[in-house]
């Protein structure tokens, strides 16, 4: 044998020979065929080891052999376990990161997905469909945000076969996914320290953890806040209190029920943002909806939105506890028992106020003629069970014994596939009936809360020199103050409210550093406004 064959030939008995093992009858399939190669190593949850992977994709409508060149990607991965209570399953999650010759990431477009270097191979287990998250994905991204865009493959692992998976982007900081501003960490005062953040809710496993707990009380706890972007070892203390500050603020005026009047929760969250979360979660009464696996994210100079959707496999029936399998009842109302993940205080009192709740059946309404119809949900379902009905037969051959079998945490559990998929599209229909029951909008008027500003202030960014203008209802003393993000007094100032407006100057003892600080201005015992104000 050649020098060149014996380098070669290894590599081919890899690529021909142990699929031999797998079910007889493969020979190709019409889904794109990931193959990774340890070279011996084990995959453990951290740290990630380094593999190779290539990707068999022939284009939309032709067929994929394992004999088939590596065309869509052939090279180095950082590969390792991913996942939570999934991690237990036989059938195993994997995050990778794709890199180059010399280990560093790069940045690839894997099958017509836009470039990143950070991907997940979601891997269906309990949720026998193996449809829940594509379907929930497909179904947010037509509501108009960013979801994670989704691939389904086959995988091969060192020579075996692992059955049917998803592609899956991970959620990130880019400009094709959440896209907000880039934190460096020079950016730590003024316009550049107000954006991006991606706040996550969720456990702590899978590198996270870091973070601060909410300042009021949930069912049985506070909520823990954890940075997902900038990362924990990444962001600056400058960047933690900002973000910190911000979220306290938009709490103290939710649980202070502030809906209409200046300085109400409008000034610090998108509503609209938070309203596509909560159809997408109570549609699908998702167990961990509002509790784990969620996100907010706020850009440069913007309010905080409630996103992007995250892991869904748990949900439209999926659950045989906290009543997940039940086709009735409002999820962000469940009290869930005292396992430490409690749905956040402020859904409960969004839900209080009136505006929002109208706003919420409107956009309901509006969206059950299109995105949400019977028939659309029905036609992505039977779109997504077509596109793998053929490798699914695969997968149940591999992964044998799942089929009519409980695995946790199945409430219905089915003979067959067919009857898995006819169960979940019984249940979808008698939950969107109990949906349109509970939010009949009348899309009339406008969602606005908003009362008449009694004050206001300006210009904002500011030089030297801020402006308020004010006409309360009734006499007495206007008192301003100026807190930094820390929280801390840095100028506090009385004027008549007869004055009408007044004229706050930063030039001589009382300058201000460039910065963001929070305005708050009160009168007769009422906030009249609570603002973020800049000083350039």
């Amino acid at each position: 044998m050649t020098s060149r064959l014996k380098n070669v030939f290894p590599f081919l008995l890899f690529i021909l020979f142990p699929f031999i093992g797998l079910a007889q009858s493969f020979t190709s399939s019409n889904l794109p065929l990931v193959v990774i190669n340890t070279n011996g190593q084990a995959i453990v949850d951290d740290p990630k080891i380094i593999a190779n992977m290539g990707i068999i994709w022939n284009g939309p409508g032709n067929r994929n052999s394992l004999s088939d060149p590596m065309n869509n990607y052939n090279g180095k991965i950082a590969i390792e376990i991913r996942g939570s209570s999934s991690q237990m399953f036989p059938k195993k999650g994997y995050g990778f990161e794709t890199r180059a010759s010399d280990l560093s990431d790069i940045n690839v477009s894997l099958l017509g997905m836009p470039e990143e270097n950070d991907w997940v191979l979601y891997a269906p287990y309990s949720d026998k469909t193996m449809i829940r998250d594509v379907l929930t994905y497909t179904l947010d991204a037509s509501l108009g945000h960013w979801s994670p865009r989704c691939r389904y493959v086959e995988l091969f692992l060192n020579g075996n076969y692992q059955g049917v998976y998803v592609l899956i982007e991970k959620i990130k900081r880019n400009k094709n996914r959440v896209d907000i501003a880039k934190l460096t960490l020079t950016d730590n005062v003024g316009e550049d320290l107000t954006g991006g953040y991606i706040v996550k809710i969720d456990k702590t496993t899978g590198g996270g953890g870091d973070g601060w707990y909410s300042s009021f009380s949930n069912a049985v706890g506070r909520t823990y806040y954890q940075y997902d972007y900038p990362k924990a070892k990444e962001i600056t203390s400058a960047q933690k209190s900002y973000i910190q500050t911000y979220i306290r603020m938009m709490e103290n005026v939710l649980y202070n029920e502030n809906f209409k009047y200046p300085g109400n929760y409008h000034e610090f969250l998108n509503d609209s943002s938070f309203i596509d979360f909560m159809i997408i979660n109570e549609l699908a009464k998702n167990v961990d909806g509002y509790r784990l696996s969620s996100y907010l994210y706020k850009g440069k100079n913007d309010l905080v939105n409630c996103g992007p959707i995250w892991d869904f496999n748990l949900t439209y029936g999926n659950a045989n506890y906290y009543e997940g399998w039940v086709p009735t009842g409002l999820q962000y109302m469940a009290y869930l028992g005292n396992d430490g993940w409690q749905n956040p205080f402020w859904w409960g009192k969004l839900m209080k106020d009136q505006a929002y709740v109208t706003k919420l059946k409107n956009r309901w309404t509006t969206l059950r003629k299109k995105q949400l119809s019977d028939q659309r949900i029905t036609f992505v379902v039977d779109s997504l069970t077509n596109l793998i009905s053929e490798a699914k037969e695969r997968n149940y051959q591999r992964w044998a014994g799942v089929l009519g079998q409980y695995i946790w945490p199945n409430y219905y559990v089915g003979a067959t596939y067919d009857s898995e998929i006819s169960w979940m599209k019984n249940w979808i229909s008698q939950r969107l009936a109990f949906l349109d029951k509970q939010w009949p909008g009348q899309v009339t008027g406008t969602d606005s809360p908003l009362a008449s500003r009694s004050c206001s202030v300006y210009p904002n960014p500011f030089s030297d020199e801020l402006t308020l203008q004010f006409n309360p209802e009734s006499s007495g003393n206007i008192k301003v103050e100026i807190f930094s993000v820390n929280g801390m007094l840095v100028m506090q100032k009385y004027f008549p409210a007869s004055q009408g407006n007044v004229k706050l100057n930063f030039d001589g003892q009382e300058r201000l550093s460039a910065g963001i600080y929070l305005l708050k201005v009160t009168g007769n015992n009422h906030i009249l406004l609570t603002q973020k104000i800049v000083k350039k």
